[in-house]
This record gives structure tokens, C-alpha cells and sequence, in this order.
């Protein structure tokens, strides 16, 4: 039965991100804002995560979501755990503001997803080119955060495997402290129901939990990733304490 569920979701997202992302392109072209293009790609973001539930039985679970700024001028940088797709397309789909992600530019090339991506206003980067990459996110998600776009990141960089914790690179805080915003750490158990790599997803709750912003004004960038490192592992376990039974 999971593997019936999980071909007839991942038909579902096939057949549906065509329209989306004609509707996206052509939504560029004829001159929509960035902010309409945004709701267009998040359109069929909320329909993936809205779907699993019927046909995966996947469902989340939200704590902390009123740790989130209300000032729509007030920028962020989420640093979130990852475990699998689903929480790339929950993140927009839950989040009240626009969100900007940072990407490697292979995935550009995927047809229609990486179509739409490319088309919205987001920081694709060239991992080969060093400090030359990190320059352009500072750039860019300096000035994707003075207008209150929300910038998303991976701290570990890639898909962790349940109940293991990865490399957390310091990145994402330097540029919160370069532009001044604070950092808002987020622990996700999407592995518990769609674990890495895993075509077959199994039926079950995913909680999110949104910690409360940590200024980064003073702080040195080592430093203020050891504290978003120890609040999202700890909320891990909390959440998901088989995962760390072993």
C-alpha cells in the first residue's frame, strides 16, 4: 500500500507542476511582480504538502509559530532541519511572509521545477566558486531582506538522515549578522513519514517546531550557529526521541 500511495503522489506532483509552472513563466513574462510569481509558485507548494495527506496520509503538525516576527518590514533568516523534500515545499507553504531560498544552481536545469525557481527571486549559487558564491548570497540576501523576504537555509547543507546530526556550516549566520537581521531556527521530523532519498513515504505526523529569534547583533558567527545548532538538536529529540534511542 505505500508504494501504491507513494507512485499516485508522485504522479499527482508530475502531472501538476506543468500548469504551475506555465502559469509561473507566464505570469514573468507579462510582467508580474516577484510577489505574484512568489504566490503562483506557492500555489502548487501548499497543493504538494495539502495532497500528501489524502494519498500518503502525511500530515504536520505546527508548534511555535507565534515565535515568528509580525513586522512585515522585519527580516529574517530561517535555518531549518533537513531531513527530506517535504519540508522544501512546507517552509512556503506555512510561512506568512515570502521566502527566498539559497540554491545550488543545478537545480536550475530540472525541468519545471527548476523552470519555476529560476523564475522567482531567489539566490542560486555556484558551490565552485568559493568565496565568490558567498559574496553573491551576502549581496543578494541583503537586499531580499531589507524589503522583508524571509532568507531560508539548510545549516547542514544537505538531507541529515533520521536521528543523525550533520556538519552545520556558519554561512547562514554570517549573513544574518552582515545584515543585521535575527536568525529563527526550526526543527522538522520529516524523515519520521518521507526519509532521504526514499521513494517509498509511509503514513504519519510531521512536526515543525519554530524556536523564538535569536538578535545576532554582537555576535560572532562560530558562536551564534553552536546556539542554533544545540536549540534545533535538543528540539529534535524532544520531538522525535526514538531516533535517538539507539
Amino acid at each position: 500500500m505505500p508504494l501504491i500511495r507513494s507512485v499516485l503522489h508522485m504522479l499527482w506532483m508530475a502531472i501538476t507542476v506543468i500548469p504551475f509552472t506555465l502559469a509561473v513563466l507566464l505570469t514573468k513574462w507579462l510582467g508580474g511582480s516577484p510577489a505574484k510569481v512568489y504566490a503562483v509558485a506557492r500555489s502548487w507548494l501548499k497543493l504538494s504538502v495539502d495532497s500528501a495527506r489524502p494519498l500518503l496520509g502525511i500530515q504536520y503538525r505546527l508548534q511555535g509559530m507565534e515565535n515568528l516576527p509580525t513586522d512585515p518590514h522585519q527580516g529574517v533568516v530561517l535555518l531549518v532541519k533537513h531531513q527530506s523534500t517535504y519540508e522544501t515545499f512546507l517552509m512556503p507553504a506555512i510561512m506568512p511572509r515570502p521566502l527566498a531560498y539559497v540554491f545550488k544552481k543545478e537545480l536550475l536545469k530540472v525541468p519545471f521545477f527548476g523552470w519555476s525557481i529560476g523564475a522567482m527571486d531567489m539566490i542560486h549559487i555556484d558551490r565552485s566558486q568559493g568565496s565568490r558564491a558567498f559574496h553573491k548570497v551576502v549581496e543578494q540576501g541583503k537586499r531580499l531582506l531589507d524589503k522583508g523576504t524571509w532568507v531560508i537555509m539548510f545549516p547542514e547543507g544537505t538531507r541529515i538522515a533520521r536521528g543523525e546530526t550533520g556538519d552545520y556550516k556558519t554561512g547562514a549566520t554570517r549573513l544574518a549578522i552582515m545584515s543585521g537581521v535575527p536568525v529563527v531556527p526550526v526543527a522538522v521530523t520529516s524523515a519520521k513519514c518521507w526519509p532521504r532519498k526514499a521513494f517509498i513515504k509511509t503514513p504519519g505526523v510531521v512536526d515543525v517546531s519554530v524556536g523564538k529569534p535569536i538578535p545576532s547583533a554582537g555576535r560572532k558567527h562560530d558562536e551564534l550557529m553552536a546556539e542554533v545548532q544545540a536549540w534545533i538538536e535538543a528540539e529534535m529529540r524532544r520531538l522525535d526521541p526514538e531516533a535517538y534511542s539507539k
